[in-house]
């Protein structure tokens, strides 16, 4: 069977930055599966992935435009320390990530400098403007049960763990 949409695929994979730096991985023991055409991975690997079949293996290189984005500054800000309210100073460190409330809902900020009392952060994906590299093999190819179509993403062993 090729991936098509409302496909569940079954892959192995390592994914290297364009330093060649691993930043992910999904061997046999614990393989990556997800539902073809619901928008669950990169389109840049989705689009790839179409047509391909069990057994396949490939490398697959995805520029930025077509996995997080490209690095947009306008989403680096400075703002005051008081924002993060009593948060204690040890925990507001670079690197540190955070859930903020904005105009686009709920995202994930990270911090990207200190300085005395304002803190620069960054909104970008961390992988935004990141070439990525997925050296991988598919391991199954199957139809999506009608739940999974439902639902919009795989449910292991015969469910999702959750109510919908």
């Amino acid at each position: 069977m090729q991936i098509a949409e409302n496909s569940v695929v079954t892959m192995t994979y390592t994914l290297t930055d364009d330093q060649g730096q691993v930043l992910d991985q999904a061997d046999a023991s614990q393989p990556f599966v997800y539902l073809h055409g619901s928008q669950n991975i990169i389109s840049g690997l989705e689009d790839a992935l179409t047509g391909k079949q069990a057994n396949d293996s490939m490398q697959v290189t995805i520029a930025p435009e077509d996995a997080y984005g490209v690095r947009d500054e306008r989403m680096t800000q400075q703002i005051p320390r008081d924002m993060f309210g009593d948060v204690p100073a040890e925990v507001l460190v670079p690197g540190a990530k955070f859930q903020a409330h904005t105009n686009g809902g709920i995202e994930v900020i990270t911090i990207a400098a200190v300085d005395g009392d304002m803190i620069t952060i960054d909104a970008n994906h961390p992988l935004a403007g990141v070439t990525l590299t997925f050296d991988l093999t598919i391991l199954d190819v199957r139809l999506a049960t009608a739940d999974e179509l439902a639902h919009g993403h795989v449910h292991a062993h015969g469910g999702c763990g959750h109510d919908h």
